[in-house]
């Protein structure tokens, strides 16, 4: 586990505009992320993701002029997913602002993606995004999704995650689409099977509700917390969050 704590709040955008929903679905708008972005580095966080949600869906590219204006209100990492599907895609991400680049759909339909991108900008630059569902498909009884959550693979996430992580990616996002929105906790019991098979960096994501769900994701093997809805609505501040965590025992910037 790295040495701080990172707490990390994800803008979720479309069509320019940070949405919301539950488990994926009846997005609702929250915000223009440019303010949003802004608030959070005020707030401490300590990096930014940025997700468009509905590149992938669309067969688009991410939004770069949304992610150069995003990029400028903040002096902190910014991770970019959505519509990445080559190295080129990756080098005008970064000529936009990005510091690292999140890949799911894409990376499942080539895997060889990872490879590309960890052999050009090096493994720090690549996040593999996991959307993960419950399942009694697969051995580990999570099963990997694509298209924001709306599509189920036949892939395993433990397995999947592992020979991402040989190909080159240098750090796992962990997403829960069962508890994603629910705001009834982080699943700790994924994130403790993710901690078990990576020897990369895991970000825990899915289910942030109350100043008590962030502790536990932590103690299950997390390095970072990502929430959304709970920073966007003002219910949580990145400053009550890092509180929590310190008051846990735990090291936060």
């Amino acid at each position: 586990m790295t040495l701080s704590v990172r707490v990390i709040p994800c803008l979720d955008v479309a069509n320019g505009r940070v949405v919301k929903g539950v488990n994926f679905l009846n997005l609702r708008d929250a915000g223009d992320p440019v303010e949003l972005a802004r608030r959070y580095y005020e707030q401490g966080a300590d990096e930014l993701t940025f997700l468009d949600v509905t590149a992938t869906v669309d067969n688009r590219n991410t939004t770069y002029d949304v992610v150069r204006a995003t990029a400028e209100q903040v002096f902190i990492p910014l991770t970019v997913g959505g519509g990445i599907r080559s190295v080129e895609d990756v080098s005008r991400l970064q000529a936009s602002g990005a510091d690292k680049v999140g890949v799911n759909s894409a990376a499942i339909a080539r895997p060889a993606l990872i490879a590309e991108i960890a052999d050009r900008f090096g493994a720090q630059v690549v996040v593999l995004s996991l959307d993960v569902k419950r399942s009694d498909r697969t051995e580990s009884g999570f099963v990997v999704t694509t298209h924001g959550g709306r599509t189920e693979t036949d892939l395993d996430a433990l397995a999947w995650a592992q020979r991402a992580i040989e190909l080159g990616a240098g750090e796992l996002l962990v997403n829960s689409i069962d508890a994603d929105g629910m705001k009834t906790g982080f699943d700790t019991e994924l994130i403790a099977l993710m901690r078990g098979i990576s020897r990369v960096p895991v970000i825990a994501s899915g289910g942030a509700g109350l100043l008590e769900h962030f502790p536990p994701a932590i103690a299950a093997g997390a390095d970072a917390v990502l929430a959304a809805s709970v920073f966007h609505s003002g219910e949580l501040t990145i400053g009550d969050v890092k509180r929590e965590l310190a008051g846990a025992g735990m090291l936060v910037r």
